[in-house]
Order: C-alpha cells, then sequence, then structure tokens
C-alpha cells in the first residue's frame, strides 16, 4: 500500500500508513520528562569590534554610550560625541543552558545586531555576562563571531548572501554558575510529564511503573503521572530513573491527517479510518482570450481628414468547456491511503485531493483530527 500512495503523488503527496503505534513498545525516555529537568535561557548585551566600516552608524547613540562605558574601564575617558567609528556594533548575545550544566562548560552563543550594522563580518565579541530571569550571571561570552553570509557595497551596487547581521560563536561561552535540577519532591515524589498529554497513554505508563518497578505510581491526568519512589531507591536515584526511562509501554495516539496547504503535503497515520462516503468531483475549464486587432482606413471612397485615423478594435472569444464527473466511493473502514489511491486512478492533483479530505471532515465520514499547517 505504501508504494501505490508513493506513486500517486510523487515528492509530493505522503500518506503514511504504517502499523499503529501501539503496536510496539515505545521508551517511557521519548514518551515524556521529569519534571524540573529543563534547559534555561540567558541572554546579553555586548559589543562586538574589529568590523571594516560595517558596524552601527553614530545615529546608534546606545552603542557610541557603550564603546565609552567600555573605554572607562580600561582608564580612558571620552565622551559619546567624540566617538565616530564604524568598526564596532551593538548587539544582543543569546545561549541554552543545559539542565545540568557545571561550570567550566562551554556553549554556543548566537549574536546578532541590535542596531544599523551592516554586516558582522569579521568581527570579535567582546567579553560579555549573560543573565538568567532572576538577573543572575551564569555564563561569559567572548570570542570570534562566525557569519554564515556577507554583505558588500559600492557605489550603490549591493551583493548579500544570507544575514550577515546573525553570527554565532562556537563554544564562545562559559559557565560560571552550576544548575541544579530538583527532580524529587520532599515526600519522595516525582513527576513524569508527558510530550503528548493523553489519559490513555498516562494510564499505561503508571500501570507499567507499578507492575515492573514495585513503585507507586499514578495518573494525575492527561500530561502528568507522580511516581513515589521506594525509601530504599532514594539513595540510589540516578539507576531508578535510569531504569523508569528504559521502561516500554504502548501509547494510544490521536488519529491526525495533517496537511500542508503551501507544500502540497498530506501525511496519515495508519489508524486514521473513513465511513461510507461517495467523492463526485468535476472541472468547469474558462478560457478568455482578447485579440486587438488594427483597422486600418483604405479605399478609393476615403479621404484624409482630422477625423480619420487607425482604430485597434479588441475581438474576444471566450470558451467554456466542463470536463466529465468524476466519482469515487469508499466503504467503510477505508483508510486514508486507499482514498488517496482511488482520486490518483481519477488524475485529482495534491490540490484537488487536500480540499477533498477538508470536504469529508465537513462530511464527518473522516475520524480523525485534521490539522492544517
Amino acid at each position: 500500500m505504501k508504494s501505490l500512495v508513493a506513486a500517486a503523488m510523487p515528492a509530493v503527496l505522503l500518506a503514511a500508513v504504517s502499523a499503529p503505534a501501539q503496536d510496539f513498545g515505545v521508551r517511557i525516555k521519548e514518551l515524556g520528562r521529569l519534571d524540573g529537568v529543563r534547559e534555561n535561557m540567558v541572554s546579553g548585551y555586548g559589543i562586538v569590534s574589529g568590523l571594516a566600516g560595517t558596524g552601527d552608524s553614530t545615529r546608534s547613540q546606545a552603542t557610541l554610550q557603550s564603546v565609552a562605558n567600555a573605554l572607562r574601564e580600561f582608564g580612558l575617558n571620552v565622551t559619546p560625541a567624540q566617538l565616530a567609528s564604524r568598526n564596532v556594533a551593538a548587539v544582543l548575545v543569546t545561549a541554552t543552558l543545559p539542565a545540568f550544566a557545571r561550570t567550566g562548560d562551554r556553549l554556543d552563543v548566537i549574536v546578532s545586531s541590535m542596531g544599523d550594522a551592516r554586516s558582522l563580518t569579521g568581527g570579535a565579541l567582546l567579553m560579555t555576562p549573560l543573565y538568567g530571569p532572576d538577573r543572575r550571571i551564569y555564563a561569559l561570552a567572548q570570542g570570534a563571531v562566525s557569519v554564515g553570509g556577507y554583505k558588500f557595497e559600492l557605489n550603490a551596487n549591493v551583493v548579500q548572501k544570507n544575514h550577515p547581521t546573525t553570527g554565532i560563536v562556537p563554544e564562545g561561552a562559559v559557565v560560571e554558575a552550576d544548575l541544579t535540577a530538583q527532580v524529587l519532591s520532599p515526600d519522595g515524589t516525582m513527576r513524569l510529564v508527558l510530550f503528548d498529554p493523553d489519559y490513555t497513554t498516562a494510564s499505561r505508563i503508571a500501570t507499567a511503573v507499578n507492575e515492573k518497578l514495585s513503585a507507586s505510581a499514578a495518573a494525575m491526568d492527561a500530561g502528568r503521572v507522580a511516581i513515589r519512589v521506594p525509601e530504599g531507591e532514594r539513595e540510589r536515584l540516578v539507576d531508578f530513573v535510569a531504569r523508569l526511562e528504559s521502561l516500554t509501554v504502548q501509547p494510544d495516539l490521536r488519529a491526525r491527517v495533517v496537511i500542508n496547504e503551501r507544500t502540497g503535503t498530506v501525511v496519515s497515520g495508519g489508524g486514521v479510518r473513513l465511513s461510507n462516503v461517495s467523492v463526485a468531483h468535476g472541472d468547469l475549464k474558462v478560457t478568455v482570450v482578447t485579440d486587438f486587432l488594427v483597422s486600418q482606413p483604405g479605399g478609393v471612397l476615403v479621404r484624409p481628414g482630422p477625423g480619420i485615423r487607425t482604430e485597434v478594435v479588441p475581438r474576444t472569444r471566450i470558451d467554456a468547456n466542463e470536463e466529465g464527473l468524476s466519482s469515487v466511493t469508499m466503504p467503510a473502514g477505508a483508510t486514508v491511503s486507499d482514498l488517496v489511491a482511488a482520486l490518483k486512478q481519477v488524475k485529482s492533483s495534491t490540490r484537488e485531493v487536500i480540499a477533498i479530505l477538508q470536504s469529508i471532515k465537513r462530511a464527518g465520514a473522516l475520524h480523525a483530527e485534521l490539522v492544517i499547517q
């Protein structure tokens, strides 16, 4: 069936007809995460120097003030009005801290221009502290900026590739503060948060933990499972979590059909079913053609005069062609893959398949959630 669907809409339409997910066990590690284990965002304001005249102009007062403040740290007292260099640019520096980052770990940082700089190519980021939401410094960033593009201007001619005002400093930040994730609550309970909330899946996870780990687990709602760690396992919490993540359950997934109208892509799960439905589809093509004819006065009876001139006369033809009506009937229990294969037989295009699926959903014959991107 897969090959038949692929032949119907090659490289454009994909109907995934795989076995349902509940036929295979999936590790809990792929289904959720422990509450408290998350990444953290940090950001800071910095200066990129060493630009070849592509930095911020004198209109960016914040940049001039920042450069003056930086020079004051080195014992040079200058005012912003005394600065007129376009070799510096004010930037915003961002990074993501892993859940268990430790002092000395290195991170990649993203540098983006905040002023009117034309390019950050060839620049170097000065030491920039990166703050968290609590206004604590968690990392220090510094290094050469790598820009995956360029922009050159001369005599009103511009050559540009990608976005030269955004770059990256590979391993340009050093973590200065340890991060600790509070996984276990004071009463010895941890919570598993599901990536895709589902009541059935949460219940199955709780059952698997109770049976295979001899721990007390209960589904709190569709997205969380509370697990009470036995007292003997709390001293070896890492080993307990490793066994927990290795457990396999059969997730229950909601039937979905995902449609991307921009690219003409349709992705369907194998569990999507159709009720009895009949689809009739036809085309009405209307062609309008206008020819412009030139009427040139001539003959022995026509004498030149102020009211005699060449005239352009439009002639319009309208042709209407209604093609034969195509009809497709699907039995109960048919899949989206069967429908796509049948529509291929009547020469339906990808856009028409998308419109037909939307109509079937409105008719109540498509038993799945229709996601339109």
